[in-house]
């Protein structure tokens, strides 16, 4: 089953969605440019554009939202009457996605007659320069954040992120269900949104139609909210480890002493994977959250399989280096027992 299925486009914002945003948490308005709203951000990262007012536009990126500082709107009220219209100029010309001033500083009246002729968005808020940038980068990372759909379920066990995989009717919603009722909880059943977060992050939540449902063959579609609880529901988790639940067969090779380590691909980000083969009397249950318990172990610095097949290797090589059974070392003689030197003989 593929996983990973990597963005065929570019994301993107509009100005004027990010601006309304409640999350970004500014208190901002647009200034100049409302016919350039609908331009759009396609990338995570601010830029201080600063060194364009002196004519430095080398870096510039346009769809980046560029911020001026009081710092910078200084040496701007400083310039000549012709300077500030050759940096306005020279900045508004470049076709930006938006500007933003901090500081609830007014800006030279050349950069709004700039910013209204070119359409681009000149907006001012109120907060200083690193406050802006803080919030705009977190909303920016979450909106741009490249995102793929998994077929599947997540769980939450022992607060790791489980995703379990399999072909349909393999039993994914069953060991959900039984996970919930051993106190465990449900983030995202058939459809999971996924999300990448630096640094190599990756985050899943259910489809918004499916939210808090499950679906159980013989008994339909239920409500695990509604049954047992807000407790037993999760709306986001970060996925941990991969599950891929399979028919057992006999000509299969199943790891057995768990050395080997498989990883699979989402969105870039290796997460490691383990391979259950599905048979009538196994508790698939308790072995995902012996798994889970496991996958916390190695997150602390502890391999269990590694550490017992370095146990085993230093007793064999022990076992080597002693004598064989039934033998004894033979003693060496005391110094005391050891004969006299022998001399010349004396003539009688």
């Amino acid at each position: 089953m593929t996983v990973y299925e990597p963005p065929d486009t570019q994301l993107s914002v509009p100005v004027r969605e990010l601006l309304e945003d409640p999350a970004l948490g500014l208190k901002v308005r647009v200034l100049a440019g409302e016919g350039g709203l609908d331009r759009l951000i396609a990338h995570p990262r601010i830029q201080k554009s600063g060194l364009a007012l002196v004519g430095h536009m080398h870096g510039i990126i346009s769809e980046r939202v560029q911020v001026l500082g009081e710092t910078e709107m200084s040496f701007a009220a400083g310039l000549s009457a012709p300077e500030q219209r050759a940096a306005a100029l020279g900045l508004f010309s470049l076709g930006l996605s938006c500007v933003v001033i901090t500081r609830g500083v007014q800006p030279p009246q050349d950069f709004i007659a700039q910013a209204e002729l070119t359409n681009t968005p000149l907006v001012v808020c109120q907060e200083r320069s690193s406050s802006a940038i803080t919030a705009l980068h977190t909303l920016l990372d979450e909106r741009l954040a490249p995102r793929t759909r998994v077929h599947g379920v997540l769980v939450d066990v022992f607060e790791v992120g489980v995703l379990l995989l399999g072909k349909s009717g393999i039993g994914k919603s069953e060991c959900a269900l039984e996970l919930v009722m051993r106190g465990h909880r449900l983030v995202a059943d058939d459809v999971i949104e996924c999300d990448y977060k630096p640094p190599g992050m990756i985050f899943g939540e259910p489809a918004e139609l499916l939210r808090h449902h499950i679906e159980v063959r013989g008994l339909g579609i239920l409500n695990i909210k509604d049954l047992y609880g807000v407790t037993a529901i999760r709306t986001r988790k970060r996925i941990d480890l991969i599950v891929q639940l399979e028919l057992f067969k006999k000509d299969n090779h199943y790891d057995r002493i768990g050395l080997d380590e498989h990883h699979k691909e989402v969105l870039g980000v290796p997460i490691r994977e383990v391979i259950l083969p599905v048979r009538p009397g196994r508790n698939m249950s308790s072995i995902i959250e012996i798994a889970a318990r496991d996958e916390l172990l190695r997150q602390a610095g502890h391999h269990p399989a590694r550490e017992f097949v370095e146990r085993l290797e230093a007793q064999t090589v022990m076992r080597e280096h002693r004598p064989p059974s039934g033998t004894l070392p033979r003693p060496n003689p005391p110094e005391s027992s050891a004969p006299p030197p022998v001399g010349p003989r004396r003539p009688r």
